[in-house]
């Protein structure tokens, strides 16, 4: 089956409403798709109601916002109930957060010479409360102060660059406590994108393990072939199921197609497996 289990919509650092984005997993052959905004859910609704008429298997998803040895680290939880107490009281915080972020980006770029950057990120968001750097970026490549996403990330978004802003979220604890409370599962999106030594990540996928986590992603859009294969042996050594996302964004942004991605190795136990089985 095609599964595609992260992707995003207007609702946070997305391109498309959550409909058209379930349309659009729909038209590439996904069988079964999870919206997965991050730190919000509000568009969970919406994407259910069309990956119904589309006859698309959908699992409620969000992507959690967490600081781990002083670095960003994003949890997946996949097929969680979406009004929980818990997890929306844990995700309003982290937005009051993205919300301080932003503003403090604003200064930080007026600094560079380029003015009303808050403003102008403000017109590619539907949720102001989600307002992120990826929307700060479409600013900057929109003004022409760069010419790509990338390169704003690279010039002045990125970790130690000159609008850089560290933001202390969520702990690991919490996320995956609001995550299982909600009667999801807890999955460490693209481990390979953490910049972190071997025992960091060790520390990371350990402590994980023992809080309740289940699952981490091994197939995704920003995981090289060798990166793909590297985390299928964790999975494994760890005891974690695998998981499977394109990470999808915007149409023609990177490697992030939905659905267009290698398969899980057969020897991984997909995180799915019981939610389709109960409902084929």
């Amino acid at each position: 089956m095609n599964v595609d289990l992260h992707s995003h919509s207007r609702q946070s650092d997305g391109a498309l409403a959550p409909a058209e984005v379930a349309a659009r997993a729909h038209a590439n052959g996904v069988d079964w798709w999870a919206l997965s905004d991050h730190d919000e859910t509000s568009g969970l609704a919406e994407a259910a109601q069309a990956a119904q008429a589309h006859g698309l298997g959908f699992i409620p998803g969000v992507e959690v916002s967490v600081t781990f040895c002083q670095k960003t680290v994003h949890i997946l939880g996949l097929n969680i109930q979406p009004d929980h107490p818990a997890l929306q009281a844990g995700l309003a915080e982290i937005r009051r957060s993205r919300f301080t972020r932003a503003h403090q980006l604003d200064v930080l770029l007026a600094d560079c010479g380029i003015a009303q950057a808050y403003a102008g990120a403000l017109k590619y968001v539907d949720n102001p409360d989600l307002i992120s750097r990826v929307h700060f970026a479409r600013h900057l490549l929109q003004e022409g102060h760069v010419k790509s996403l990338q390169q704003a990330f690279d010039r002045y978004l990125g970790e130690g660059k000159r609008a850089f802003v560290p933001t202390q979220w969520a702990t690991l604890a919490d996320a995956v406590a609001w995550i299982l409370a909600a009667g999801g599962k807890a999955v460490i999106a693209h481990p390979g994108r953490y910049k972190y030594t071997p025992q960091q990540h060790d520390a990371l996928f350990s402590a994980f393990k023992d809080l309740g986590g289940q699952g981490i992603e091994v197939i995704t859009s920003s995981h090289t072939s060798a990166q793909c294969k590297q985390y299928a042996r964790m999975a494994l050594q760890y005891g974690f199921q695998a998981s499977r996302g394109s990470d999808f964004h915007a149409p023609g942004i990177g490697r992030t197609e939905l659905g267009r991605m290698p398969p899980l190795p057969d020897e991984l136990t997909p995180v799915w497996l019981d939610w389709t089985q109960e409902s084929l």
